[in-house]
């Protein structure tokens, strides 16, 4: 079969109907994908299943660069006095 460019909207209504208990022939027949094509956004939707319970936490990663980000801000305002002192002189 030719690979057709699917939506996210419809990748994701693919695997939930799978999910809910259609019969995968019917569902790559119905959308025009086939059954390794089906099975890999499973596949992949399942992978990253847990994350849909994590909006609004804040990851390490994010709370390391919000730290460096702070830091470097005011590396800034420091310099940036520094700066303005030595003019006025």
């Amino acid at each position: 079969m030719k690979a057709k460019k699917l939506s996210n909207k419809e990748k994701f209504a693919i695997v939930l109907e799978g999910l809910k208990g259609a019969g995968v022939a019917d569902i790559c027949a119905r959308y025009g994908i086939s059954q390794s094509h089906y099975y890999r956004l499973r596949d992949q939707f399942l992978s990253n299943a847990e994350g849909v319970f994590d909006c609004g936490k804040v990851t390490q990663n994010e709370q390391r660069l919000m730290v460096e980000n702070q830091q470097l801000k005011e590396c800034v305002a420091e310099l940036t006095l520094e700066l303005k002192k030595n003019e006025s002189w």
